[in-house]
C-alpha cells in the first residue's frame, strides 16, 4: 500500500504522494464535502492544482457530474503503437522524419486540415476513411449548440499546449510511436457550454458551494441528459483523433521505412473523461481529471516530460484509486513561472539527445516543469506494473 496522506472534510481524500501543496489540498477538501460523492475520492502520485477541481483526481459521484471536473480538453489521452523496426534501423540523423511529420499533422491552437486528407494504401490503418467520413457526416455544431466551425478538419491534428508527437525506444531499442491530444476545438466549446449550465443551475436553485467551478448537473435534468450525450461524443472525437493522426505517421514512416509494422494492438486511453462504473458495490459516475483507468492488465501510458523517460504499464485493478494511475509526470510549476525561470539554454540542456523544434513558445514545457517521473512511479507501485520503458529521439509540439 502506499497511499501517503489520508485526510477529510467531508468523505476521505485517499492521496497517493506527499507532494501537494495546500491550494491543491483546499481544492481537494472542497470536492470531498460535496454531498453526492461516493466513498472517497482518490488522487495519484502526479496531482496539482486545477482550477476548480485537482488535476490527477479521481472523483466518484453518485446521481450528478461535475462538468468542470471532466475539463474542457474532453478525452483527452494518449496513444502507443510499438513496432518492428529497431535503433539500427534508424538513419543518423532523423530531422527529415520530423519535418515530414510536421507537415502532415496540423499543429498548435487552432490549426486544421486545409483539404480532405486521402489515406491510400496505407499498410499501417489505424482508422479507414470511411470511419472518419460517417462520423463527420454528424451536424454536432446543431446538436450540442456550440460554435466550432473547424471541427471537421481538426480531426486527426494535434493542438498546442503540453499535446505532443513522439518517436521512442523501449528498452530493448524497439521504436514506438506515442501521442498526446484530446478533442480539440469543439470539445473546449463542449466544455465550458456546460460548465456554464452547470453554473447558471447553481444560480437557479440557489445552491451555494465552496467554489463556483464546482457546479454540477443532476441526474434527471435535462442538462444532465445533453451533457452524458455531448461528453460521450467529444470522448469518441478525442479516441478518433488520435488513430487518425498515428495513421498518418505511420504513412510518412512507411516512406522512409517501407517494412515497417505494428506489432501488437496499439494503446489507446482518456485521461480527462467520465463514465459509469461499478465502485464497491454501486453504479457511479467516475470522473478521471488527469487519470488513467488501471483495472487488471489494462494497458495504460505514463508520459514523463519531453527530456525524460515514459511508460507503457498494466493496471493492477487496485480498488482504493477506482482502478485508477496517473496520467504523467505532472506539473511542479506553472506555464508562466517556468516561462520566468528558464531560457533557451535551460531547454537545450534538459532535452539534449532529442530531434526537435526548439523555440521560446515551448519552455514552458520544459522537463524541469513537471514533478520528477522516477518518484510519481515509485508512488505507484499498488497501482501499475511497468511493462516498458520509453525514451524519445524524436519530439513535435505546437506552442
Amino acid at each position: 500500500m502506499t497511499i501517503k496522506k489520508i485526510y477529510q472534510t467531508g468523505v476521505p481524500v485517499k492521496v497517493w504522494t506527499e507532494d501537494l501543496d495546500k491550494k491543491a489540498e483546499e481544492q481537494l477538501r472542497n470536492i470531498s464535502s460535496l454531498p453526492f460523492i461516493h466513498s472517497h475520492v482518490a488522487v495519484m502520485p502526479d496531482a496539482h492544482l486545477g482550477i476548480g477541481c485537482t488535476i490527477g483526481s479521481v472523483i466518484p459521484t453518485l446521481a450528478a457530474i461535475i462538468p468542470s471536473a471532466v475539463g474542457v480538453d474532453i478525452g483527452c489521452g494518449m496513444m502507443a503503437a510499438k513496432t518492428n523496426l529497431h535503433a539500427k534501423d534508424l538513419p543518423d540523423n532523423l530531422s527529415k522524419l520530423r519535418h515530414s511529420i510536421e507537415k502532415t499533422i496540423p499543429l498548435g491552437p487552432g490549426m486544421c486540415h486545409q483539404k480532405d486528407v486521402e489515406l491510400g494504401k496505407l499498410l499501417n490503418p489505424f482508422i479507414s476513411r470511411a470511419e472518419i467520413d460517417a462520423f463527420l457526416k454528424d451536424d454536432a455544431e446543431e446538436r450540442f449548440q456550440v460554435k466550432a466551425k473547424k471541427w471537421r478538419q481538426q480531426l486527426g491534428s494535434l493542438g498546442g499546449g503540453n499535446h505532443f508527437i513522439e518517436i521512442c525506444l523501449d528498452e530493448t531499442d524497439r521504436l514506438w510511436v506515442m501521442l498526446h491530444s484530446g478533442s480539440r476545438g469543439i470539445g473546449n466549446k463542449i466544455g465550458m457550454a456546460f460548465i456554464e449550465r452547470a453554473k447558471k443551475d447553481m444560480r437557479t436553485h440557489h445552491i451555494n458551494l465552496p467554489d463556483k467551478n464546482l457546479a454540477y448537473l443532476s441526474e434527471g435534468t435535462q442538462n444532465f441528459k445533453d451533457y452524458v450525450q455531448a461528453v460521450g461524443w467529444a470522448q469518441e472525437y478525442a479516441s478518433m483523433n488520435r488513430r487518425f493522426m498515428m495513421t498518418l505517421i505511420f504513412g510518412q514512416l512507411e516512406h522512409y521505412f517501407p517494412h515497417i509494422r505494428v506489432e501488437e494492438s496499439a494503446i489507446n486511453c482518456h485521461h480527462n473523461y467520465v463514465e459509469r462504473e461499478n465502485h464497491y458495490g454501486e453504479e457511479v459516475w467516475v470522473t478521471r481529471k488527469g487519470a488513467i483507468r488501471a483495472r487488471e492488465n489494462d494497458w495504460g501510458i505514463i508520459p514523463g516530460s519531453m527530456g525524460t523517460r515514459s511508460y507503457i504499464v498494466k493496471g493492477k485493478g487496485n480498488a482504493e484509486s477506482f482502478h485508477s494511475c496517473s496520467h504523467g509526470a505532472g506539473r511542479c510549476m506553472s506555464r508562466k513561472q517556468a516561462f520566468h525561470k528558464f531560457n533557451m539554454q535551460d531547454l537545450e540542456n534538459q532535452t539534449k539527445g532529442v530531434e526537435m523544434s526548439r523555440r521560446k513558445a515551448i519552455i514552458d514545457e520544459i522537463p524541469s516543469a513537471y514533478k520528477n517521473i522516477d518518484d510519481v512511479m515509485s508512488n505507484q507501485k499498488d497501482l501499475v506494473e511497468v511493462v516498458h520503458t520509453l525514451k524519445q529521439i524524436v519530439n513535435i509540439k505546437g506552442d
